[in-house]
């Protein structure tokens, strides 16, 4: 049995996509997180949705050996990228991206297949591997202009 099959079943029951699980420790504590994402967006009554429905399968089939709290949310505005079909999701958005042994870089998502990705930088479009990327995320400028 695939835990992430069998997750992304669930969440699909519900209507909603599963985009990726972590484990992550935050003030001595595991908490298993599961990110999703919906057309027309994500809704704190879907989580809990979600959530309710997850519990019993995860104390069943848990994804650790040790204790942990899950949490279900939203991917958010700015995600992390890790997976082809993550940034095939977010051709035209904004990323920057840390390519191994270089700079960081910030740009448009032009394409993404399962192999590379081309970005358009200030220097004009740059592909990418996936192996040669160490840290992908999207991002959003925020506007914090004040208003007259």
């Amino acid at each position: 049995m695939n835990l992430n099959n069998e997750i992304e079943k669930i969440i699909k029951g519900n209507g909603a996509s599963f985009y990726d699980s972590e484990i992550v420790t935050e003030f001595e504590e595991t908490i298993f997180r599961v990110f999703i994402t919906k057309e027309g967006g994500v809704t704190l009554d879907l989580c809990a949705t979600i959530s309710n429905e997850l519990s019993p399968f995860l104390d069943v089939h848990p994804p650790m050996s040790s204790q942990y709290r899950l949490e279900v949310s939203s991917v958010g505005i700015e995600r992390k990228l890790s997976q082809p079909s993550h940034f095939q999701s977010a051709i035209g958005e904004k990323l920057k991206i840390k390519v191994s042994g270089s700079d960081k870089l910030k740009g448009i998502l032009k394409s993404a297949d399962n192999k590379s990705i081309t970005l358009e930088t200030k220097h004009g479009e740059e592909s990418y591997d996936y192996t040669e990327i160490a840290k992908a995320k999207t991002y959003f400028e925020w506007n914090t202009a004040k208003k007259k």
